[in-house]
């Protein structure tokens, strides 16, 4: 099985994996959930870690009810979740599954990633062929990645109410064409802020791009500088301090 970190953002992912891989994958997977990019590093890295020694799957399976015992410590579980994850055991994927609901805050996004992973390692047994997990900070949807962008009025103010209902049906349209959608767009200052589901192979950027210059027909008010990050959403400050270092 192969696991891919997609940890910064590309003009189009998919020919990124297709340059790491040599080929357009037909199996992969998305880790839906968000979860912070620092968890997902240090998680595949214990992973790749792990694979190095791997565990024998009756001592694993022998340990799986620690997962439920409340006296045991965190750390514990998370290497539990690792070593269960690691082997090719629907029985492991079971446990694992059964532990979400009620894992600890703490380590329910790690609980997250090694479900991801056992699913992969059985599918991967099952059709013999290579699984890649693909794993950003804002997750997606099916085979689908989460974006979260952000435009910026040309004159620093505020978009008037109509602007506004304009950049949002070009969203709404340009996504749409693109097999993706619009989950929230949101007016803060004189940005817009928007994060959507985009199709794994179409390029996020020449769908915003495409917005930018629709409603620029209406009065050139959007500037062509924007922000697009599958990481993590920004706060008002993040926006404000990467906007200067961003280029047209």
């Amino acid at each position: 099985m192969y696991e891919i970190r997609v940890i910064m953002d590309e003009e189009n992912i998919f020919d990124k994996i297709e340059e790491l891989f040599g080929k357009k994958p037909d199996n992969f997977s998305i880790i839906e959930q968000q979860i912070d990019i620092k968890i997902q590093m240090d998680y595949f890295e214990k992973s790749k870690e792990l694979k190095k020694n791997p565990p024998d799957t009756k001592d694993v399976l022998d340990e799986k009810e620690c997962l439920f015992d409340e006296t045991i410590d965190l750390e514990t579980k998370k290497k539990t979740l690792l070593r269960l994850a690691s082997i090719d055991s629907v029985e492991a994927y079971r446990t694992i599954e059964h532990f979400i609901p009620n894992a600890e805050a703490e380590i329910k996004d790690w609980a997250f990633l090694a479900l991801q992973e056992s699913r992969s390692m059985i599918e991967s047994s099952l059709l013999n062929e290579s699984q890649i997990i693909i794993s950003t900070g804002l997750g997606g949807k099916g085979k689908k990645l989460r974006y979260f962008t952000v435009l910026s009025s040309a004159g620093k103010e505020e978009f008037s109410n109509l602007q506004k209902k304009l950049i949002e049906k070009e969203l709404v349209f340009s996504l749409k064409k693109n097999d993706g959608e619009l989950e929230k767009i949101e007016f803060i200052e004189h940005y817009a802020t928007i994060l959507s589901i985009v199709p794994i192979m179409v390029s996020i950027k020449n769908i915003i791009k495409s917005v930018i210059d629709e409603c620029n027909q209406i009065g050139n008010f959007i500037s062509h500088k924007y922000i697009v990050t599958n990481v993590k959403e920004f706060t008002l400050d993040e926006i404000k301090d990467a906007w200067d270092y961003i280029t047209e």
